[in-house]
């Protein structure tokens, strides 16, 4: 098990308790467990052996005893006993957007429903309308949420994916047939969310010897399919894992060939025949002779194309400019100069603002916006007004004694209903930049939302408009919005957009930061980071990025200090 499996176990075992009535801080103590695992930077099973993890701050004696248990059996009794006591779908309903612990509990005591389809069903009868608190439009959007959870119940967060498929391609590496194992498919290009893991293994020998030896490899449950050269795994996790072997001399081909997109591929197949090529499983072909592509390059100079870097490759047009040499340079993570957007424990985060210029500084940053949620985010324990002039004057001397790190004081203000921005004017004034966000009234109609989002645009306190769809990938789809509309304003008003790199967030997406830039719209890049361990969020961020096609010019945090500050003060004026 990943740090990722044990904190959905922890998290499902703080759910049940709560669903079977348990005193509520035994179910907060294994929900902030399963937080503190998820955070957790290093190996879980070194730091149970050295005491390193008994010493984390929200790990307690017994939450520490489940995880040992978890990392030496895969498996937690106390999970398998809740399961047990109550009706699967109970635990399944919990994954269903907007039914919350009350509800589900009132819907198992009024109608004993014991299954998704009997909810289902119960919510299209009009039983579950008749429900105390519940009424028809609750009905609906249950409805919504099963159909939802059922479309994306095969896949999970890219980052949650890429660990794994990380872990697995090293796994890979110690077996003594293989000499190298690549990770492709669509964790390579970088997609949001992942259904099945795709590698490249160059082998020693033939691929029998290591077909063999995955075949009775831990945790495999059994073969899916299996070519010569190609075998398709299920793991115990539920996991399907492509393993696609190759010679040196193809390697490049195999790997553009399983990195994909199927599209970018078809397009690649219909070029190489355009030019008397034959492109099989094996290879490109000329003449009857196999062409040598021992790297990616190789395969694209065949074709008579520039290297296309693999997060474009969705045939979105990159085949056409690789052709005529107009690829973009893309933003790299050192291309970018500040960390924007992360939480202190002056509201729900958990690192101090020292804590963040030290890890500010060891990440290379020269800046480090600190935006904690504004007094409207009761939820998030907001920043009172009164308490605003206590944290400035903390930055104030953090910057005075950390060199090479400048501390920007920042806030995350709620945009509210009626699209006027949390704080009065004047205190809108004494922070260095402020990102304007959408956090309650989801349920507005796009023409309503639209309205919203635009007069907090034109606020000239905005700097900057925070995950501007409100999505929350694999739970919570989009609101409502005319993007043109807003992207237009943010133009023209000299707010940058946000690319929100918390991996449950990913917003804007790559499509739509795309259409954002070549709307003029200067794109943010923010890691919403809740703690220094989230400081790595900002390099999924820049994934997202360069998958959007932008260069480094485009990005507002690539600037200087000077550079963002300038944009600050300039910014309401016009493109």
């Amino acid at each position: 098990m990943n740090r990722q499996d044990v904190a959905r176990v922890l998290e499902e075992i703080g759910s049940l308790l709560e669903l079977k009535g348990e005193n509520p801080f035994r179910v907060r103590a294994y929900r902030t467990a399963a937080r503190a695992i998820a955070g957790f930077p290093g190996d879980l099973k070194e730091a149970l052996a050295s005491g390193e993890l008994a010493a984390v701050k929200g790990i307690g004696p017994a939450t520490l005893d489940l995880v040992a248990e978890l990392l030496q059996t895969g498996k937690s009794r106390l999970l398998e006993s809740l399961r047990g006591d109550m009706p699967a779908a109970l635990a399944e309903m919990l994954k269903i957007s907007g039914l919350g612990v009350t509800k589900i509990r009132q819907i198992w005591e009024s109608l004993r429903i014991e299954s998704i389809e009997e909810l289902e069903e119960a919510a299209r009868d009009g039983r579950l309308a008749k429900l105390p608190r519940f009424g028809k439009k609750t009905a609906e959007n249950i409805l919504k949420g099963i159909a939802f959870l059922r479309q994306v119940s095969e896949f999970r967060l890219y980052h949650h994916a890429r660990a794994e498929a990380s872990a697995l391609a090293q796994v890979l590496e110690t077996m003594p047939e293989v000499a190298r194992a690549v990770v492709a498919g669509s964790v390579r290009r970088r997609r949001e969310i992942i259904r099945d893991l795709d590698f490249v293994v160059q082998t020693r020998g033939t691929p029998t010897a290591l077909f063999d030896r995955l075949g009775s490899a831990p945790g495999v449950t059994e073969f899916v399919g299996k070519t010569e050269t190609s075998a398709t795994l299920r793991f115990a996790t539920g996991t399907i894992a492509e393993i696609y072997t190759t010679t040196p001399e193809q390697l490049g081909f195999q790997l553009v060939r399983s990195t994909g997109s199927a599209a970018h591929v078809g397009a690649l197949v219909e070029r190489a025949r355009g030019m008397g090529l034959e492109w099989s499983e094996a290879g490109l072909r000329r003449d009857g002779r196999a062409v040598p592509a021992p790297s990616e390059e190789d395969v694209y100079r065949t074709l008579g194309l520039s290297f296309v870097p693999p997060e474009l490759r969705e045939a979105r047009g990159e085949i056409d400019a690789a052709a005529a040499g107009r690829l973009p340079v893309l933003v790299e993570p050192r291309d970018v100069k500040g960390f924007l957007h992360c939480h202190t424990n002056y509201s729900d985060g958990t690192s101090t603002v020292r804590e963040w210029a030290i890890a500010g500084r060891e990440a290379g940053y020269a800046y480090v916006g600190v935006t904690d949620h504004s007094q409207a985010a009761a939820y998030a324990g907001g920043l009172a007004a009164e308490d605003i002039g206590r944290q400035h004057a903390e930055i104030d001397t953090v910057n005075q004694e950390s060199g090479g790190v400048r501390i920007l004081k920042g806030v995350e203000a709620d945009i509210l209903e009626d699209g006027s921005l949390d704080y009065t004017p004047d205190l809108r004034a004494t922070f260095d930049f402020l990102i304007a966000s959408v956090h309650s009234r989801f349920g507005m109609d796009e023409q309503q939302m639209t309205h919203r989002i635009l007069k907090a645009l034109d606020d000239p306190h905005t700097t900057i408009l925070g995950h501007p769809t409100g999505r929350l990938l694999l739970s919570r789809d989009p609101y409502p919005l005319d993007l043109d509309a807003i992207f237009r304003r943010a133009a023209e008003r000299g707010v940058a957009v946000e690319i929100n790199a918390d991996p449950q967030r990913l917003d804007l997406d790559w499509t739509l930061a795309r259409q954002a830039a070549e709307a003029g719209v200067t794109i943010s890049i923010g890691a919403d980071a809740h703690s220094t361990k989230g400081i790595g969020n900002l390099e999924v961020g820049v994934g997202i990025a360069r998958k959007a096609w932008l260069t480094a010019e485009r990005v507002l945090n690539t600037r200087s200090l000077e550079g963002f500050l300038e944009h600050v003060s300039k910014k309401g004026k016009g493109k």
